[in-house]
């Protein structure tokens, strides 16, 4: 992922240097797929509740950030907000960026907010393993799918 990453920088550097030649339209048009690409790659998890969810990536991530701020349960006889302050005193804050990526916490979160049954295939070990995400209240309308690799999710289509 890091060299699409760098590939995606290299153009837009370009097209920002082709925008003094009067290519502003394309510039703008291109600049735009370019920066929507980059929020693409760095919130794959959410990206892949989007195929679910059919929201937004970003109101996706919001809605679970606020979850998380409200004090949403995220283990049952533990308070949310010790588990985070224990990762880090800004998390929901930095969560909120969209080059900070999610993982487990966040996939709790979804399950809860959207009474999902989520299975994420761990593609990083073999045998590859599924690690099982349930509601707190163990109540869920719909099961989906989605790998990890160690690196990025993806959604079982």
């Amino acid at each position: 992922m890091d060299i699409i990453y760098i590939i995606l920088l290299n153009v837009y550097y370009i097209l920002k240097a082709l925008s003094q030649f009067n290519f502003l339209y394309l510039y703008k048009f291109y600049y735009i797929e370019i920066i929507s690409i980059l929020l693409y790659t760095m919130s794959c998890l959410f990206n892949s509740l989007n195929y679910f969810i059919k929201e937004g990536s970003y109101e996706i991530r919001q809605k679970i950030c606020d979850y998380l701020q409200n004090d949403g349960q995220i283990m049952d006889g533990l308070d949310t907000n010790e588990i985070l302050d224990m990762e880090n005193p800004n998390y929901v804050q930095d969560m909120r960026n969209t080059h900070v990526w999610g993982g487990a916490i966040e996939i709790q979160a979804a399950c809860n907010i959207w009474s999902l049954r989520i299975i994420v295939i761990n593609r990083r070990n073999q045998p590859n393993t599924n690690i099982e995400f349930l509601p707190v209240n163990n109540h869920y309308d719909k099961t989906i799918e989605i790998e990890w690799t160690g690196g990025h999710y993806e959604p079982i289509r």
